[in-house]
């Protein structure tokens, strides 16, 4: 406990960059109320979640961190935890934070929670000795909770906390011609884009076979392709190769998704695996129809046939098919998109996310303290 008698949280964040889930963090620390809540952010130097947790007016400490086989981390967190007097930790990223942080916790007996934001299976000896260091662990969709059990993690000590958006921040209105001004794009170009890592499971690969068909039948088609990841280079190697230059354009990553997500006509997000998509929420709320996998936690994300479409991953034609049906009825896309806004705000709240961690927290020292 903190001197002011608030619970002293520790939450661990590994990952550099300001992704989704570092995100999530950043809306956590700041809703969590300050008269019950004494929040410490640990995070490697000069990383982004650090930059905006100050920002914030949270503490942070800072480490040295060198990837996720760096066990050396579980000492220096150790002693950070010693020295805040810690009462409660909370990792939020697989960076390693799941394991060395737990270990940090572990060897100072401290309750431990763990927000899982990924989807996959994971070995059964794993699960039975990674989690033995968590006192409970919070899945950010209904999905990855239904995973885990699958993998013998015991229902009782998984609960479903699903990510929030912050939707007041993409209430901006859509302004095409500076959308089309800003990336050299011709005035009557109909835009769609994917804001997602470049990274395999993201299916962008899957993405470009249904924009090779498209382009044909609609030539005013422009893809904006936002993020940067290791196959940046691949993909535009394979843009070249389908002369699908004039069509698709590699923007980077952008910081201002705010500006760009309503000027556009939809999103696509073919993803092959995903905990749940906090860019299918940004979407949403900008109040844009969303197009997307039809597995993990993205059909609680997205409604199909409500707020947008479901198609089965890797699966290109079906993509196609979708958004040709969605660039076929401009009217209903912009239907899926007022009924997904109205929906983000009444379901995906940044108090209501909030309020579900602190019940965690609650539960969790509740129980510690009936040992």
């Amino acid at each position: 406990m903190s001197d002011h008698g608030r619970l002293r949280v520790a939450h661990i964040e590994l990952g550099k960059h300001l992704y989704g889930g570092a995100q999530q963090v950043l809306y956590l620390l700041a809703a969590l109320p300050q008269e019950e809540v004494d929040s410490l952010l640990i995070c490697p130097r000069g990383s982004a979640v650090g930059e905006g947790a100050r920002r914030l007016g949270i503490e942070v400490e800072e480490i040295d961190y060198h990837g996720d086989l760096d066990w050396h981390a579980v000492s220096r967190i150790r002693r950070i935890l010693v020295r805040h007097r810690v009462g409660l930790v909370h990792l939020h990223s697989r960076r390693g934070a799941d394991v060395w942080g737990g270990l940090a916790a572990r060897k100072l007996r401290l309750p431990c929670i763990l927000s899982r934001r990924v989807d996959h299976h994971e070995r059964r000896w794993a699960v039975a000795l990674k989690y033995r260091l968590y006192d409970h662990v919070i899945a950010i969709s209904a999905g990855i909770r239904h995973v885990m059990i699958s993998d013998g993690v015991p229902a009782e000590a998984v609960t479903c906390v699903r990510s929030a958006v912050d939707w007041e921040r993409f209430q901006q209105p859509a302004d095409r011609s500076a959308l089309a001004l800003r990336f050299g794009l011709p005035d009557h170009a109909v835009v769609i884009g994917i804001a997602a890592q470049l990274i395999p499971r993201k299916g962008h690969d899957v993405l470009l076979d249904a924009m090779t068909e498209l382009v044909v039948r609609w030539p005013d088609l422009h893809l904006l392709v936002m993020g940067k990841g290791p196959l940046e280079s691949l993909l535009k190697e394979q843009i070249r190769e389908r002369d699908l230059e004039h069509h698709i354009h590699c923007v980077g990553f952008l910081s201002d998704l705010e500006s760009v997500l309503p000027s556009l006509a939809f999103l696509v997000h073919p993803a092959r695996t995903e905990g749940l998509g906090v860019v299918l929420l940004q979407a949403a709320s900008a109040g844009i129809a969303v197009i997307a996998s039809d597995t993990g936690g993205m059909p609680e994300a997205v409604t199909d046939g409500e707020t947008g479409v479901l198609t089965p991953p890797g699966d290109a034609k079906a993509l196609e098919m979708a958004m040709e049906q969605l660039l076929s009825a401009p009217a209903q896309a912009n239907a899926f998109g007022q009924m997904g806004r109205a929906r983000m705000l009444r379901e995906f709240s940044i108090p209501v996310m909030a309020e579900g961690n602190l019940e965690v927290y609650r539960a969790v020292m509740a129980a510690r303290s009936a040992d």
